[in-house]
């Protein structure tokens, strides 16, 4: 009779649940930029059988070295002062946190322009290219890349998700468009390089068409004087989450530097290939989330609510969704990857199987990312990014040293998947520890309706 008594209280509880979600403007948020994000990843996905057919693992190899260069640079380019445009309560401060991130662009594109003339050699020798071409198109991927991050910030702010859905669909269609065409014409790395900096041109135009109107409608309020006393008031974000950003950028890009120093363009080639799958339907998720979950949690702490049941269940329901494709991925990718995109990339799906194991923890630690930005926890997740940048170098080297390349993913992946889930225990011990004790059961009431 008490299990038939749980069981009728519990329909309920679980029907508001539903209700609920089905009713929440945050839900409604993230399935609009999904949608976005679906319609880019499934076209691109589409056309990768295809790509994958008119270029080989070696000019994956030397984009795949230009891509990681150019994510590091870029990691750092706003100075982080993107994330902070969320944060102000008022809209005039944050619009000076957008000019004060546009600004912090030029002079880092400037700065890393003086370098590029002062260094060629050795970034063409990093990225296995030779000439200007490479260089100068890395100079114009980091002032693009950098406006395209400080309007992206400015949209979100201002809830324009359709925008932002919008522009991955511009992004995804250009660049694949881009390639086949550049692929026909045997380009090589260069079209693939060429084809990734347009597109994000292209997105970056779509969402300046938002900002326009509230630049205008605002720019009186605009002061040099406020400009410098928010970027004072925000400067943990440079210190700690632009050093945070290249920290993870340099983890994320040295795989592909090293493997390519190591054992060759080739295989650089294939890694850098198998991890572009890996990521093109988990970012589905993750870009579309991540937007939309920063912004919700920036206003429920501004609205003194509690932030640790929407850390907890987001970090849960995102385990849930990658458990059993990862499965799927790390025992048949292999025979996947040589039945779609053909006999070439057969070492690229071992790759993948193993790599998988890390990058599902990466995925799931998006809340933990962050809600560690949101809880202004940035100093103690930068002392873990560099012990974690120190691991996966070590593993790198002392593979590559003594390891054949197989061997050494294995071993950076399980390092990587055992830093991951550190990461999201830690900053979620930390959301329940701000909050106190009383957060246990304030999970527990949202989680059961009461």
């Amino acid at each position: 009779m008490k299990s038939t008594e749980k069981i009728r209280v519990s329909r309920p509880q679980f029907k508001n649940i539903f209700v609920r979600l089905r009713q929440s403007s945050f839900v409604k948020n993230v399935l609009i930029v999904m949608s976005g994000s679906a319609m880019a990843q499934l076209l691109g996905l589409a056309l990768y059988p295809i790509i994958s057919r008119l270029f080989s693992p070696s000019d994956f190899g030397v984009a795949g070295s230009f891509n990681s260069i150019a994510t590091i640079i870029v990691a750092g380019v706003t100075l982080q002062y993107t994330q902070a445009i969320m944060l102000p309560k008022e809209k005039e401060d944050a619009l000076n946190l957008f000019l004060v991130s546009c600004l912090c662009t030029v002079a880092v594109g400037s700065l890393f322009l003086i370098f590029c003339m002062l260094a060629p050699a050795f970034l063409n020798n990093l990225m296995k290219t030779e000439g200007v071409w490479a260089l100068a198109l890395l100079v114009v991927a980091t002032f693009v890349a950098g406006v395209n991050q400080s309007v992206g910030a400015w949209c979100v702010r201002a809830k324009a998700f359709k925008d932002v859905a919008a522009s991955q669909v511009i992004r995804s269609v250009g660049e694949r468009g881009t390639q086949i065409g550049f692929g026909y014409l045997k380009a090589g790395a260069a079209g693939l390089i060429v084809s990734r900096v347009l597109a994000t041109i292209c997105a970056s135009l779509n969402l300046v068409r938002v900002l326009l109107p509230d630049l205008w409608a605002f720019r009186r309020s605009i002061r040099w004087e406020r400009m410098k006393q928010l970027a004072k008031d925000y400067r943990d974000f440079p210190m700690y989450s632009a050093s945070q950003s290249i920290t993870n950028a340099l983890s994320g890009g040295l795989p592909v530097l090293l493997l390519v120093y190591y054992y060759g363009v080739t295989v650089g080639g294939a890694y850098a290939f198998a991890g572009r799958m890996l990521w093109a339907p988990m970012s589905l998720v993750i870009g579309a989330l991540r937007p939309v979950l920063f912004q919700k949690a920036a206003e429920v702490q501004n609205q003194g609510n509690s932030l640790a049941s929407l850390y907890l269940m987001i970090t849960a329901g995102l385990f849930a969704l990658a458990f059993f494709p990862s499965i799927i991925l790390f025992i048949w990718s292999p025979q996947i990857f040589s039945w779609v995109f053909g006999a070439q990339w057969h070492t690229a799906g071992e790759y993948a199987g193993i790599s998988i194991l890390w990058i599902m923890f990466v995925f799931c630690n998006l809340p933990a990312v962050l809600f560690a930005k949101i809880i202004r926890i940035q100093r103690t997740v930068f002392f873990y990014d560099l012990f974690l940048l120190a691991a996966r170098v070590s593993a790198l080297v002392l593979g590559g040293l003594y390891l054949s390349a197989l061997q050494t993913i294995w071993l950076f992946s399980l390092v990587g998947a055992a830093m991951n889930l550190f990461l999201i225990l830690m900053v979620g011990y930390a959301v329940m520890e701000k909050e106190g004790h009383s957060s246990f059961e304030r999970i527990r009431n949202s989680l059961m309706g009461g």
